[in-house]
């Protein structure tokens, strides 16, 4: 997918179906008020949708304004830029980390859990949202914590 060989993805995603193999859905976690939530990327279920999706257009702005590019190469379906950009910003943890901003007092970090590795657009996107909010955002993914504080974070990009 990332070097746009679609008919090739097309092949691979048949023979998986055929032989009953199923990709794991990215998820992430944040508890809230002693309250998990659970995030799946392009969520559509979650009540307060609609002002998590307000917070991430607002932070899309606020990134692009220091210098965030989306890497699109992270979004692997057949679309064009700007839905591949819409995309990336659906990702789990991104739904998540909103959802935290939105809903956790300023000065408590925000902890994330995730099923599957933070992919590139995201761990870009979440250093600068911690500069940007001045929070301290932990992510447990399925290799490593990552903590971001500042604009950086402690794996030295190393993920």
């Amino acid at each position: 997918a990332v070097k746009n060989r679609w008919d090739d993805v097309s092949r691979i995603w048949q023979g998986m179906k055929a032989n009953k193999v199923v990709k794991i859905p990215g998820c992430s976690w944040i508890e809230i008020k002693s309250i998990v939530h659970e995030f799946r990327s392009s969520e559509i279920e979650h009540a307060e949708l609609p002002l998590i999706h307000e917070k991430l257009n607002e932070l899309e702005r606020k990134m692009k304004l220091e210098g965030y590019v989306p890497n699109i190469e992270f979004a692997l379906h057949d679309v064009g830029k700007e839905q591949k950009e819409r995309l990336l910003l659906w990702h789990s943890e991104k739904l998540a980390i909103a959802y935290g901003l939105i809903k956790l007092p300023l000065g408590l970090p925000i902890r994330i859990f995730k099923n599957l590795r933070v992919c590139g657009d995201c761990h870009e996107a979440i250093k600068y949202i911690s500069a940007i909010e001045g929070r301290k955002i932990i992510v447990r993914d399925n290799t490593r914590f990552h903590h971001f504080e500042d604009g950086s974070c402690s794996c030295g990009d190393y993920w």
